[in-house]
């Protein structure tokens, strides 16, 4: 009878610990779910964007402490910077000129070695990394995705090149929009935050809304195929494969990324960095895709996916291969840009990189992305 009553005490025991272990399991994916409701928050905003790492799941992208920047003369801002920095809640901007900083400052309380969310500026590092590949023979710009992702076989994205998925032609039905809770963009965020699975997220996506190849339309699951893709072609992870030919390469550090539930890296908004190192990424395509002494990214890359290659209405921003453009854009005249302010301009003909952090809720207003490009501009001719 005692041996009996033993094994049903353990027994009692397992389930406990069990149920304990889903308990716990349930809080961190609740406590994931509210952190996305409440990630754009005002008063939560400036908070959230340096600690990611608070409410999601991630991954090191580079742990070692990196390679200082070197710093040249001081330059002054332009007198109405002060009111730009205010109106769109900067929180870190990060000039260089001729491959040295002139100009760095943090505001809202935040400081120099916060690791500030990218958010889509991230794309624009994973076309770095598709360049280097596509240079090592792992993949060619006209292959379709499904070649390297069979599971998107029968999905919208059947058919697309990984051409079509940079420049974000692949004719996918998504819906972007920030603002409402029930978009396609806003059910992916809770589908990392309960740790779910991009993956197969993705491969749900099975209605176009043009041809792949058609007119442009931002659709960021594009670049989570694009990195499918890479994973596809190399067997390896994208932190892997970027830290070892890309961010490492440059000195880059400390730094994560953002993973959904499998594991996977968060591709197309997940890095988290120091502003000095987007800059530094910044810098890297100033020179042709050379730094440290090294040809990182091919020359040729970075001038093919730095054109404005992408079927964009008349009139309006332009496109490459995860990379912008101003509608007037000068020779060189580039950037990064993600949500809620985050950019990395380049302006190849005076030698400048500008690298702007924020948590700029009014990001989306009239006249605000013309105004951002105003300022850089204003930056980069006081240098």
């Amino acid at each position: 009878m005692g041996r009996w009553m033993k094994r049903i005490g353990l027994a009692l025991l397992a389930l406990v610990v069990l149920a304990g272990g889903a308990a716990l399991w349930k809080r961190d994916e609740i406590g994931r779910l509210m952190a996305v409701n409440s990630l754009f928050a005002e008063d939560r905003i400036i908070h959230n964007f340096s600690h990611m790492d608070e409410a999601f799941l991630h991954v090191p992208l580079s742990e070692g402490p990196g390679v200082d920047l070197p710093t040249g003369p001081a330059t002054p801002l332009p007198d109405e910077a002060a009111a730009w920095i205010d109106a769109r809640a900067v929180t870190a901007l990060v000039v260089l000129k001729d491959g040295q900083i002139t100009h760095e400052s943090y505001y809202l309380g935040t400081g120099p070695d916060d690791l500030r969310i990218s958010w889509s500026v991230a794309k624009s590092f994973l076309s770095l990394l598709t360049g280097i590949l596509i240079d090592e023979g792992a993949l060619t710009l006209t292959d379709p995705v499904t070649l390297h992702v069979p599971a998107l076989i029968g999905t919208a994205y059947d058919g697309a090149t990984v051409e079509d998925v940079l420049q974000m032609e692949s004719g996918a039905q998504f819906d972007e929009d920030y603002f409402n809770p029930d978009s396609d963009i806003n059910r992916m965020g809770r589908v990392i935050a309960l740790g779910g699975a991009l993956d197969e997220f993705t491969a749900e996506i099975s209605e176009r809304d043009r041809e792949p190849g058609a007119a442009m339309k931002y659709v960021s699951m594009d670049t989570h195929v694009l990195g499918m893709v890479l994973r596809g072609a190399t067997g390896r992870s994208i932190p892997d494969l970027m830290a070892e030919k890309l961010t490492g390469p440059m000195g880059m550090g400390p730094a994560y990324f953002l993973t959904d539930g499998e594991g996977v890296a968060f591709v197309l908004g997940g890095i988290n960095m120091r502003t000095r190192d987007y800059a530094r990424m910044g810098q890297l395509v100033l020179q042709g895709g050379q730094m440290n002494g090294r040809q990182i990214v091919p020359r040729a890359w970075i001038g093919a996916s730095t054109m404005p290659s992408a079927k964009t209405r008349a009139g309006g921003m332009q496109y490459g291969y995860q990379w912008w453009m101003p509608s007037d854009a000068r020779p060189g005249e580039l950037q990064a840009q993600g949500v809620y302010g985050q950019f990395v301009y380049i302006d190849k003909a005076r030698n400048v990189v500008i690298a702007v952090n924020a948590a700029d809720r009014g990001f989306r207003g009239d006249g605000v992305m013309e105004q951002n490009i105003d300022m850089f501009r204003r930056i980069a001719a006081a240098q």
